[in-house]
């Protein structure tokens, strides 16, 4: 049995927060992180797959750790997206709301930086920022790191060629004494080269099983199908999750527009979130998704990170990802919190050869989702032009002795006949077959 966050060195304040915010029971890397973190002083690589708690792994010892009574940033929190640095930051002040005085900014690209420049000349003490905002601010002089004591560097396999850029010139503004947090969920060769050149040779490594928390909820399964269907079968599986919120990756931005598209044809509630739109938008779109005004994200690798929002029921992949650490990021969007969760994978026939090697990379097991029949396709793309015409607005354009007129040639129908003309028509229009045909019975 796990021992809870009182066990675990948590001061009273933040345990408040913690209860106020229903967070009872640590998850494994919090409870090897903490008690390290509050106690000791070397540097520290926390290994977890996404979803299992790290924002709070080093989150609440930080918070414990601040002076409050002391005015200077004293912990930096580098982070690879603005959309990770938004969810850190609002982490950090639903856990430390009941510290008092404590001061929180977010310095992360994407936005105006003045805004920024004039906070931070507020007392600050926990900085989240993106590496290149945080060098903008430091050749402006807009911050100042000398007695920084914390350093840390979240989702740091995203960040490494940033890193390898920039953080020679972050590290120089800190004080030759400081520990840094490095925290990731996979720990490819650039990443060990990082804690080689960066952490102290004394550093601590903890990790978190693969079957955690996170991520021991979620289904993984994949589905087969020809290129000219994919779409099809996409919306089948959307349709029989609906009311339900899901985000579904593509490899581009330019796959991401067009399947975004698609859907709004077909009168989906979904936005598209990737690189090359504004942070304006992106924020709209995110806050959309967050509160629930849309149930669909169409979005890039660039959204698998920092999008915390736990009732995703599903995560697709619509195109096979590009690593394996891509596809942990993914998935892990679903089965938030201990929830269960659906990741499911559309392939083509040749692509069926990746799942064996993903299997054995990652240690998961994948299962066959069935295909829909031709006709429950048929079936499903018929109910979704009954939508469009159901959402359809009415044309105030059109004449009122037109309306008239074709008023006058349907009004001696009723509403079941109108219908069934409709459908008759739209399915002698697409010259489609889903009429159910009578089953012929054998006697023995």
């Amino acid at each position: 049995m796990s021992k809870p966050f009182s066990a675990l060195g948590i001061s009273a304040p933040i345990l408040k927060a913690l209860s106020e915010l229903n967070i009872v029971e640590p998850t494994e890397i919090q409870q090897k992180t903490i008690p390290l973190l509050l106690a000791e002083t070397h540097d520290l690589v926390g290994l977890a797959k996404t979803g299992t708690g790290k924002t709070a792994a080093f989150g609440l010892p930080l918070l414990q750790l601040i002076n409050t009574e002391s005015p200077i940033v004293q912990a930096i929190i580098l982070v690879p997206t603005r959309e990770l640095g938004q969810q850190i930051f609002r982490n950090l002040e639903d856990f430390g709301k009941h510290i008092p005085n404590i001061s929180i900014a977010s310095t992360c690209g994407g936005i105006p930086i003045k805004p920024q420049i004039e906070r931070l000349t507020q007392p600050t003490h926990i900085v989240v920022a993106t590496p290149g905002r945080l060098i903008d601010l430091i050749q402006r002089k807009a911050i100042d790191l000398k007695q920084t004591q914390y350093l840390v560097l979240d989702e740091a396999d995203e960040m490494v060629s940033i890193l390898k850029e920039s953080l020679d010139e972050i590290v120089a503004e800190l004080p030759k004494k400081h520990r840094t947090l490095l925290f990731s969920a996979t720990l490819p060769g650039t990443i060990k080269q990082l804690i080689q050149n960066y952490l102290d040779k004394n550093v601590v490594q903890v990790s978190a099983n693969m079957e955690t928390v996170g991520n021991q909820g979620i289904d993984h399964e994949y589905i087969v199908v020809d290129p000219i269907e994919k779409l099809d079968v996409l919306m089948h599986f959307l349709n029989s999750k609906e009311g339900e919120r899901g985000i579904i990756f593509c490899k581009t931005k330019a796959a991401v527009n067009k399947l975004a598209k698609n859907l709004a044809i077909n009168r989906f509630s979904s936005g598209a979130l990737h690189g090359s739109l504004s942070q304006g938008i992106r924020d709209r779109i995110m806050e959309q998704f967050r509160e629930g005004h849309i149930n669909i994200l169409v979005a890039t690798d660039l959204a698998a990170r920092g999008i915390d929002v736990k009732e995703i029921s599903y995560v697709v992949n619509y195109h096979l990802p590009d690593t394996y650490e891509n596809y942990v990021h993914r998935s892990g969007r679903t089965a938030r919190a201990g929830a269960k969760g659906l990741s499911l994978t559309v392939l083509q026939e040749e692509e069926t050869i990746e799942i064996p090697e993903f299997e054995k990379e990652l240690g998961i097991k994948f299962t066959q989702f069935q295909k829909p029949s031709v006709v429950s396709l048929e079936e499903n793309n018929t109910l979704l032009w009954a939508k469009q015409i159901f959402k359809t607005k009415p044309n105030q354009e059109i004449s009122a002795d037109l309306k008239t007129k074709v008023k006058t040639v349907f009004h001696h129908l009723t509403k079941d006949e109108l219908i069934e003309k409709l459908l008759a028509n739209y399915v002698l229009q697409n010259k489609i077959d889903i009429v159910e045909k009578p089953v012929k019975k054998f006697k023995k």
